[in-house]
């Protein structure tokens, strides 16, 4: 049968498709099954007397399509259409949303990538010096955030406050301007990904090179003193050259590969939904302390903003900066690492018993709706969890 003439069964596709709106014809339905995006027809009993067979659209055929109508338009990747359903709810296979997801990883590209068997330290060192002839392409601070920190800076200061506090350099026990370059950035971040690794010093140096207009940077502070303050901690969950293991000693995208094939489907789409989220909240708060600024008072947002700009919330925001239009093999992306993250705390929790949990929900520690992803741990908190230590204008 040609494929511009649809089966009876697939007429009632096209028919549901056109009653809400869509033209959806023949070829399209074969082309998304072809891609694993739309089940096939169910077959049911013979009509007899050689009339042949009948069939029937899968019941979770009919939401596909229309989704697959708004999504699936000439020369949009099967990948990208796969994410997008998913994200929206649909029921696409299980096996094609992982596919995308794994797909999503094999973005992530490290010169070098089509020699694997080298020797780490050789790559880095080959790495360096391609870095080094090459325009720097990683941005530490979007313009768009280092306004707002400008924009606070100054009405803290017009208001006769001293910005940082004392109280914030008094927590910090390496204060001073951060020199790292976004070659430096971009090659600390390559190294995460060959070895899985990060050294204390170089996390500390992202964080003080990501908040420009602080010259204390108290949790920069407890990172790079982990050794020292903790030692017993610091045994526990560092390499034997001090290096912190962002889960096992491997490169991280084959860590993130595994979880696109293994962890279970519910969390995938918590994950997404949180990222979402996360996303939404960022571009909220930037939203309205500009709004703040622009009337040149500030107010809650500008004390959010301020509070986390020294902790993981204010890296979610640069993040979110950073893309004025996230694809969805980006939002795949941050899905994944999210349940990086949330394993990570999980091998903690095993191999240091014990640990303070409830600080995650310290006010401007965590964007919000991470907060509330990782509530199985907070919740094991005594009565008062949440309080932080805030930085305000008046502080």
């Amino acid at each position: 049968m040609s494929t511009d003439t649809p089966s009876p069964t697939d007429q009632l596709l096209i028919e549901h498709a056109f009653r809400h709106g869509f033209a959806v014809t023949a070829k399209m339905l074969e082309v998304w099954r072809s891609r694993r995006l739309l089940p096939g027809n169910i077959a049911g009993g013979g009509l007899g007397r050689g009339k042949g067979s009948t069939s029937r659209p899968a019941p979770e055929s009919f939401d596909l399509v229309l989704g697959l109508a708004r999504h699936g338009g000439r020369g949009k990747r099967p990948h990208d259409v796969a994410l997008l359903l998913f994200g929206d709810g649909l029921p696409v296979p299980e096996q094609t949303v992982r596919a995308a997801f794994t797909a999503a990883v094999t973005t992530l590209t490290v010169p070098g990538d089509d020699e694997p068997d080298t020797d780490p330290e050789q790559r880095l060192d080959a790495l360096a010096d391609h870095i080094a002839d090459a325009t720097p392409t990683v941005t530490l601070v979007p313009a768009r955030a280092r306004r707002v920190d400008e924009g606070i800076a100054h009405l803290v200061r017009a208001a006769g406050h001293t910005w940082p506090p004392a109280e914030l350099t008094a927590l910090d026990a390496n204060p001073g301007t951060s020199t790292v370059t976004p070659r430096d950035a971009a090659l600390a971040a390559a190294a995460a990904a060959i070895n899985g690794t990060m050294s204390l010093e170089d996390i500390g140096d992202l964080f003080r090179a990501m908040n420009l207009t602080a010259v204390a940077n108290p949790i920069a502070s407890l990172v790079e003193t982990t050794r020292k303050d903790v030692p017993e901690f610091a045994d526990a969950v560092l390499t034997d050259d001090n290096q912190l293991a962002l889960g096992p000693v491997q490169d991280a995208r084959d860590h993130l590969r595994d979880l696109a094939a293994t962890a279970p489907f519910q969390n995938l789409a918590g994950a997404w939904k949180t990222a979402e989220e996360v996303r939404q909240w960022a571009l909220d708060l930037c939203g309205r302390a500009e709004d703040e600024l622009a009337a040149g008072q500030l107010g809650e947002a500008a004390v959010e903003w301020m509070n986390g700009r020294y902790a993981m919330a204010g890296l979610a925001v640069l993040s979110t900066l950073k893309e004025r239009d996230r694809s969805p093999v980006r939002h795949a992306l941050d899905a994944l690492v999210l349940l990086y993250q949330v394993g990570e705390y999980r091998r903690l929790d095993r191999l240091v018993p014990g640990c303070q949990w409830h600080l995650l929900a310290a006010e401007g520690l965590m964007p919000p709706p991470t907060r509330e992803l990782l509530q199985d741990f907070i919740s094991r908190s005594a009565p008062g969890a949440g309080a932080g230590v805030g930085v305000g204008p008046a502080s």
